[in-house]
């Protein structure tokens, strides 16, 4: 999603505007990572409380060969941490094709925490994301009209912490306007029939709804018509919140709760084009663009390692650590078989907020994206922490 990438792991905070009060987050799915929500909380972490590994349900039917691999990568992005750096160099010695070695890892160097909400609930909402694949071309032409842009020269953003230790996570976006940082433009104002970003157009594509959810799921491929796959990542963002166009739709009357999916808001952008552009405009949030690296097995995530799919997960950094293995317990989409297993929390999301909350990765394309767009169900989550770990009492 981060992307979300998905690849920004610190809060952004949208400057308010001078005739407004203070924008505040969005409440939804948005890949793009930047919301740290601290949930009235004061220290990292506090909401997890100790466990046992006899609480995990479905402990036993985990398949440790497959989350294994997962957790290697994860140690490539925690490997340097002090928390982390001897539990990643223990892992090396352990052989990856003995499952019982790998979880004799586990319980000899992690200890097992609930995940809780602000209000002592252990149940929150467990959502899905994937990478979407677009057609698009180099040059813009009338079949490939929509432009994805790089982050454009005058987007500024400013780090709180390095001037208020207080606002660790919290950062702003905008732009200089004589001698004053006002906000960044919205998507609106991007999306102009002459955009004030033209120039900093990065591939172009054929389609504005696909365009749009490719922002909100933060990274994707894009197929040129020569056969190239371009792998492109979420870099940077405009600094405003997201607002969900399906509950606006919802609102409108235009479909019930129920129906309002990935899928069926995609639908309705194709069955009313004249009204497409001011409903995606209702949404200020724009997400900006970069090249990935060639040959990467899925998409980057806030971690900085690729992804895997129906492993790695997005979760809120200032509840559940960046890179720890999380178990999850919830149901698949769209029925009540239960999905119980362990993943990485490898990347963060712009609506990813609380103590029990995760988006799921399901992979690339079409399949993956049902299932991603589908999932909106109950679950818990169970964080597995080395035991040299230091948590805030």
């Amino acid at each position: 999603m981060c992307a979300l990438v998905l690849a920004a792991c610190q809060a952004t905070a949208p400057l308010p505007r001078p005739d407004s009060k203070p924008i505040k987050p969005g409440s939804e799915t948005s890949r793009p990572s930047g919301s740290v929500a601290q949930s009235g909380q004061s220290q990292p972490f506090a909401l997890l409380k100790p466990a046992t590994w006899s609480e995990l349900p479905g402990i036993n039917q985990e398949n440790w060969l497959a989350s294994w691999p997962v957790w290697l990568k994860s140690c490539q992005g925690l490997k340097l941490k002090p928390d982390w750096r001897e539990v990643c160099a223990q892992a090396q010695t352990v052989n990856a094709n003995d499952g019982a070695a790998i979880q004799a890892y586990w319980k000899q160097y992690f200890n097992v925490y609930t995940g809780s909400q602000s209000d002592a609930t252990q149940q929150g909402l467990i959502t899905g994301y994937y990478q979407p694949v677009l057609k698009g071309a180099a040059a813009s032409s009338p079949q490939y009209s929509v432009p994805l842009y790089q982050p454009p020269p005058d987007l500024i953003t400013v780090n709180l912490s390095a001037l208020f230790p207080e606002l660790k996570y919290k950062r702003v976006r905008g732009r200089v306007q004589g001698q004053t940082l006002v906000p960044y433009l919205t998507r609106a104002e991007i999306e102009q029939p002459i955009s004030p970003l033209a120039g900093s157009e990065l591939l172009w594509v054929e389609d504005a709804v696909e365009a749009f959810f490719l922002q909100v799921q933060g990274s994707g491929v894009v197929e040129l018509e020569n056969g190239e796959r371009v792998h492109v990542g979420y870099a940077d963002q405009n600094g405003h919140p997201y607002l969900s166009i399906g509950k606006l739709l919802v609102e409108r009357g235009e479909m019930t709760a129920s129906e309002a999916s990935m899928q069926s808001i995609k639908a309705w952008g194709h069955q009313h084009p004249e009204q497409l552009r001011e409903l995606l405009n209702a949404n200020p949030s724009y997400v900006f663009f970069k090249r990935l690296p060639v040959g990467l097995s899925g998409p980057l995530g806030a971690l900085g390692v690729p992804l895997t799919a129906e492993r790695s997960i997005a979760v809120d950094p200032f509840h559940i650590p960046l890179g720890s293995p999380v178990y999850l317990s919830t149901t698949y989409p769209n029925n009540e078989s239960p999905l119980q297993q362990l993943m990485m929390a490898q990347d963060t999301g712009g609506a990813i907020k609380g103590g029990v909350r995760a988006d799921v990765f399901w992979g690339e394309g079409a399949s993956a994206g049902k299932l991603a767009g589908a999932m909106r169900q109950q679950g818990r989550l169970w964080v597995w922490l080395p035991k040299t770990f230091k948590l805030a009492q």
